[in-house]
């Protein structure tokens, strides 16, 4: 896609900071990073949303974050890793291009999701969405 920054960085278009490259995947350094060593994950070809995207890329892309985590471990001395995929604005995805984040964390790094866990109302309510689910699979 032409007006895609991802294909454009994919493309070499627009500098970024390169971490690793194949023929099909290339990992760039976050430019606005959660926590120093954030690192994102992308196909070179353009997919979006993750139910659009091929198995096959969805498996590289993964296998390529777990060896990110891996590095940022090794080399950065990281405690844990987070490994994100968002999809849609509502998921706080804001390039429409798949990509993973690879986000180094370490004990004293001061981050904290928020997070704010619910709860169902009762079992019932949860297998009833569970069964909604189980529908469309």
């Amino acid at each position: 896609m032409s007006d895609c920054i991802f294909c454009k960085i994919a493309a070499k278009e627009i500098p970024a900071t390169i971490v690793y490259e194949d023929g099909d995947v290339l990992v760039f350094m976050d430019i606005g990073p959660i926590i120093k060593g954030h690192a994102l994950v992308i196909p070179k070809k353009h997919y979006d949303p993750v139910t659009q995207t091929p198995d096959d890329v969805l498996a590289k892309l993964h296998l390529v974050a777990k060896r990110i985590a891996q590095a940022q471990m090794n080399a950065l001395g990281a405690d844990g890793v987070n490994i994100m995929q968002n999809n849609g604005t509502a998921a706080g995805q804001e390039v429409p291009h798949i990509h993973i984040h690879v986000i180094p964390r370490f004990s004293d790094d001061g981050h904290h999701w928020n997070w704010n866990a619910k709860k169902y109302d009762d079992f019932d309510e949860m297998a009833e969405l569970a069964g909604k689910l189980r529908k469309h699979l």
